[in-house]
Protein backbone atom coordinates (compact mmCIF):
# COMPACT_ATOMS: atom_id res chain seq x y z
CA UNK A 1 0.00 0.00 0.00
CA UNK A 2 1.07 3.31 -1.09
CA UNK A 3 0.48 6.97 0.52
CA UNK A 4 0.59 9.86 -1.68
CA UNK A 5 -0.16 13.55 -1.11
CA UNK A 6 -0.99 15.82 1.47
CA UNK A 7 -3.87 17.19 0.03
CA UNK A 8 -5.83 14.27 0.37
CA UNK A 9 -5.71 11.25 2.08
CA UNK A 10 -4.45 8.97 -0.76
CA UNK A 11 -4.18 5.46 -0.68
CA UNK A 12 -3.32 3.29 -3.78
CA UNK A 13 -3.37 -0.76 -3.90
CA UNK A 14 -1.91 -3.15 -5.83
CA UNK A 15 -5.17 -5.65 -5.38
CA UNK A 16 -9.08 -4.59 -5.46
CA UNK A 17 -9.27 -7.52 -2.74
CA UNK A 18 -6.42 -5.31 -0.62
CA UNK A 19 -8.04 -2.15 -0.89
CA UNK A 20 -11.58 -3.78 -0.15
CA UNK A 21 -10.40 -5.33 3.06
CA UNK A 22 -9.20 -1.75 4.24
CA UNK A 23 -11.57 -0.07 2.99
CA UNK A 24 -14.89 -1.87 4.26
CA UNK A 25 -12.90 -2.30 7.52
CA UNK A 26 -12.61 1.65 7.43
CA UNK A 27 -16.15 2.10 7.42
CA UNK A 28 -17.17 -0.49 9.80
CA UNK A 29 -14.98 1.18 12.47
CA UNK A 30 -16.58 4.66 11.37
CA UNK A 31 -20.06 2.86 11.59
CA UNK A 32 -18.87 1.37 14.86
CA UNK A 33 -18.06 4.24 16.41
CA UNK A 34 -20.96 6.26 15.74
CA UNK A 35 -23.43 3.59 17.10
CA UNK A 36 -21.43 3.26 20.30
CA UNK A 37 -21.32 7.04 20.31
CA UNK A 38 -24.70 8.10 19.09
CA UNK A 39 -26.97 5.23 18.86
CA UNK A 40 -26.99 5.60 14.93
CA UNK A 41 -25.01 5.62 12.16
CA UNK A 42 -25.45 7.02 8.52
CA UNK A 43 -23.92 5.36 5.14
CA UNK A 44 -24.59 7.42 2.03
CA UNK A 45 -23.86 5.05 -0.87
CA UNK A 46 -23.21 5.90 -5.10
CA UNK A 47 -23.73 3.49 -7.67
CA UNK A 48 -22.04 2.01 -10.75
CA UNK A 49 -19.78 -0.80 -10.71
CA UNK A 50 -17.03 0.17 -8.73
CA UNK A 51 -18.89 -0.25 -5.40
CA UNK A 52 -20.21 -3.55 -6.43
CA UNK A 53 -17.50 -5.78 -4.60
CA UNK A 54 -17.63 -3.19 -1.37
CA UNK A 55 -21.65 -3.53 -0.77
CA UNK A 56 -21.32 -7.36 -0.84
CA UNK A 57 -18.28 -7.51 1.36
CA UNK A 58 -19.60 -4.78 3.58
CA UNK A 59 -23.23 -6.52 3.74
CA UNK A 60 -21.15 -9.60 5.83
CA UNK A 61 -19.99 -7.45 8.51
CA UNK A 62 -21.29 -8.54 11.97
CA UNK A 63 -22.34 -5.19 13.07
CA UNK A 64 -25.65 -3.85 14.57
CA UNK A 65 -27.27 -2.93 11.51
CA UNK A 66 -30.84 -2.27 12.81
CA UNK A 67 -29.00 1.29 14.04
CA UNK A 68 -27.69 2.33 10.31
CA UNK A 69 -29.62 3.88 7.71
CA UNK A 70 -28.08 3.53 4.24
CA UNK A 71 -28.86 6.60 1.70
CA UNK A 72 -27.77 7.15 -1.46
CA UNK A 73 -25.94 10.10 -2.94
CA UNK A 74 -27.83 10.46 -6.01
CA UNK A 75 -30.19 8.05 -8.23
CA UNK A 76 -31.35 7.88 -12.08
CA UNK A 77 -35.34 8.69 -11.52
CA UNK A 78 -35.94 4.84 -12.41
CA UNK A 79 -38.67 2.94 -10.71
CA UNK A 80 -36.81 0.87 -8.03
CA UNK A 81 -37.47 -2.60 -9.77
CA UNK A 82 -35.36 -1.37 -12.75
CA UNK A 83 -31.94 -3.04 -12.73
CA UNK A 84 -30.40 0.99 -13.73
CA UNK A 85 -31.77 2.41 -10.04
CA UNK A 86 -29.37 2.68 -7.75
CA UNK A 87 -31.58 1.74 -5.29
CA UNK A 88 -31.67 -1.29 -6.67
CA UNK A 89 -28.04 -2.27 -6.77
CA UNK A 90 -28.18 -1.48 -3.65
CA UNK A 91 -30.76 -3.33 -2.32
CA UNK A 92 -29.45 -6.42 -4.32
CA UNK A 93 -25.84 -5.73 -3.28
CA UNK A 94 -25.58 -4.24 0.36
CA UNK A 95 -28.69 -4.90 2.21
CA UNK A 96 -28.27 -8.32 1.98
CA UNK A 97 -26.63 -10.89 5.11
CA UNK A 98 -26.16 -8.97 7.95
CA UNK A 99 -26.83 -5.88 6.38
CA UNK A 100 -30.53 -6.37 5.37
CA UNK A 101 -31.48 -5.33 9.12
CA UNK A 102 -30.24 -1.73 7.61
CA UNK A 103 -32.55 0.91 7.69
CA UNK A 104 -32.63 1.95 3.48
CA UNK A 105 -34.12 5.71 2.21
CA UNK A 106 -34.28 6.31 -1.60
CA UNK A 107 -34.76 9.23 -3.52
CA UNK A 108 -37.02 8.15 -6.03
CA UNK A 109 -40.89 8.97 -5.89
CA UNK A 110 -43.09 7.23 -7.62
CA UNK A 111 -45.46 9.64 -9.58
CA UNK A 112 -43.26 12.86 -9.58
CA UNK A 113 -40.36 13.76 -11.98
CA UNK A 114 -36.74 14.59 -10.07
CA UNK A 115 -38.05 18.61 -10.51
CA UNK A 116 -40.99 18.03 -8.51
CA UNK A 117 -39.61 15.68 -5.96
CA UNK A 118 -36.68 18.37 -5.07
CA UNK A 119 -37.70 19.72 -1.70
CA UNK A 120 -39.48 16.53 -0.20
CA UNK A 121 -35.97 14.79 -1.13
CA UNK A 122 -33.98 17.94 0.74
CA UNK A 123 -36.48 17.32 3.76
CA UNK A 124 -35.94 13.69 4.12
CA UNK A 125 -31.98 13.76 3.58
CA UNK A 126 -32.38 17.08 6.25
CA UNK A 127 -33.72 14.71 9.08
CA UNK A 128 -30.39 11.93 8.24
CA UNK A 129 -27.62 14.96 8.91
CA UNK A 130 -25.00 14.84 9.90
CA UNK A 131 -23.60 12.50 7.53
CA UNK A 132 -21.42 9.90 9.28
CA UNK A 133 -19.90 8.69 6.01
CA UNK A 134 -20.29 9.37 2.27
CA UNK A 135 -18.65 7.33 -0.22
CA UNK A 136 -18.33 8.92 -4.04
CA UNK A 137 -17.13 7.71 -6.99
CA UNK A 138 -16.06 9.59 -10.10
CA UNK A 139 -16.44 8.92 -13.63
CA UNK A 140 -13.94 9.54 -16.16
CA UNK A 141 -15.54 12.80 -17.33
CA UNK A 142 -14.73 13.63 -13.39
CA UNK A 143 -18.09 13.76 -12.74
CA UNK A 144 -19.45 12.73 -9.11
CA UNK A 145 -22.50 11.70 -7.76
CA UNK A 146 -25.07 13.18 -10.70
CA UNK A 147 -22.61 16.13 -11.02
CA UNK A 148 -22.02 15.89 -14.51
CA UNK A 149 -19.65 18.72 -15.98
CA UNK A 150 -20.85 21.62 -17.69
CA UNK A 151 -24.29 20.78 -17.06
CA UNK A 152 -26.35 24.16 -16.31
CA UNK A 153 -27.57 23.29 -12.51
CA UNK A 154 -23.93 23.59 -11.64
CA UNK A 155 -23.98 26.81 -10.51
CA UNK A 156 -26.98 26.33 -8.09
CA UNK A 157 -25.67 22.69 -6.74
CA UNK A 158 -21.80 24.26 -5.87
CA UNK A 159 -23.59 27.19 -4.50
CA UNK A 160 -22.97 26.38 -0.63
CA UNK A 161 -25.72 29.14 0.42
CA UNK A 162 -27.94 26.79 -0.98
CA UNK A 163 -29.82 25.18 1.72
CA UNK A 164 -31.57 22.16 -0.36
CA UNK A 165 -29.31 19.27 0.21
CA UNK A 166 -30.78 17.44 -3.24
CA UNK A 167 -30.79 18.46 -6.83
CA UNK A 168 -32.84 17.56 -10.20
CA UNK A 169 -30.69 17.56 -12.73
CA UNK A 170 -30.44 15.93 -16.19
CA UNK A 171 -27.44 15.04 -18.08
CA UNK A 172 -26.67 15.68 -21.27
CA UNK A 173 -24.08 12.62 -21.59
CA UNK A 174 -25.90 10.39 -19.52
CA UNK A 175 -29.07 8.87 -20.12
CA UNK A 176 -32.46 9.17 -17.25
CA UNK A 177 -33.10 12.41 -15.01
CA UNK A 178 -31.69 12.02 -11.80
CA UNK A 179 -31.08 13.44 -8.46
CA UNK A 180 -28.16 14.18 -6.36
CA UNK A 181 -26.63 15.08 -2.98
CA UNK A 182 -25.60 19.40 -3.50
CA UNK A 183 -21.62 20.00 -2.86
CA UNK A 184 -22.74 21.31 0.67
CA UNK A 185 -24.66 18.23 1.42
CA UNK A 186 -21.64 16.16 0.32
CA UNK A 187 -19.06 18.64 2.64
CA UNK A 188 -21.85 18.51 5.27
CA UNK A 189 -20.29 14.88 5.63
CA UNK A 190 -17.81 13.56 8.77
CA UNK A 191 -15.99 11.47 6.25
CA UNK A 192 -15.76 11.50 2.75
CA UNK A 193 -14.51 8.75 0.63
CA UNK A 194 -13.51 8.50 -2.77
CA UNK A 195 -13.33 5.01 -4.14
CA UNK A 196 -12.03 5.03 -7.63
CA UNK A 197 -10.21 1.85 -10.00
CA UNK A 198 -7.84 1.79 -12.47
CA UNK A 199 -4.98 3.88 -14.56
CA UNK A 200 -7.53 5.87 -16.20
CA UNK A 201 -9.28 6.59 -13.05
CA UNK A 202 -6.32 7.71 -11.78
CA UNK A 203 -5.12 10.23 -14.18
CA UNK A 204 -8.46 11.95 -14.01
CA UNK A 205 -7.99 12.59 -9.83
CA UNK A 206 -4.47 13.69 -10.95
CA UNK A 207 -5.53 15.99 -13.27
CA UNK A 208 -8.85 17.02 -10.81
CA UNK A 209 -6.30 18.07 -8.22
CA UNK A 210 -4.62 20.70 -9.95
CA UNK A 211 -8.22 22.09 -12.11
CA UNK A 212 -9.23 25.41 -11.08
CA UNK A 213 -12.28 24.84 -13.44
CA UNK A 214 -15.03 23.16 -10.83
CA UNK A 215 -17.86 22.93 -14.01
CA UNK A 216 -15.54 21.49 -16.06
CA UNK A 217 -14.19 18.76 -13.47
CA UNK A 218 -16.79 18.55 -10.83
CA UNK A 219 -15.09 16.16 -8.52
CA UNK A 220 -12.17 19.11 -8.15
CA UNK A 221 -15.25 20.97 -5.80
CA UNK A 222 -15.02 18.09 -3.35
CA UNK A 223 -11.25 17.03 -3.34
CA UNK A 224 -10.22 21.01 -3.39
CA UNK A 225 -12.96 21.85 -0.64
CA UNK A 226 -11.00 23.71 2.35
CA UNK A 227 -13.74 22.21 4.95
CA UNK A 228 -13.93 17.78 4.56
CA UNK A 229 -11.03 16.20 4.08
CA UNK A 230 -11.52 13.50 1.50
CA UNK A 231 -10.04 10.11 1.75
CA UNK A 232 -9.32 8.56 -1.58
CA UNK A 233 -8.75 4.94 -2.18
CA UNK A 234 -7.37 3.30 -5.26
CA UNK A 235 -6.48 -0.01 -6.95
Amino acid sequence: MEEVGTMNNFKSFSSNEQLLEELCSHIVSILQESIEQNEKATLLVSGGNTPKPLFQKLSTADISWEKVTVALVDERWLPNTNKDSNEFLVKQNLLQNFASKANFIGMYKENKSADEAQEECSKTYEKLTPFDIVVLGMGNDSHTASLFPNNEKLKEAFDLENKNLCISITPATAPYERMSLTLGAILSAKNIILHIQGEEKLKVYEKALVSTDIYKTPISAVLNNKKTDVEVYHS
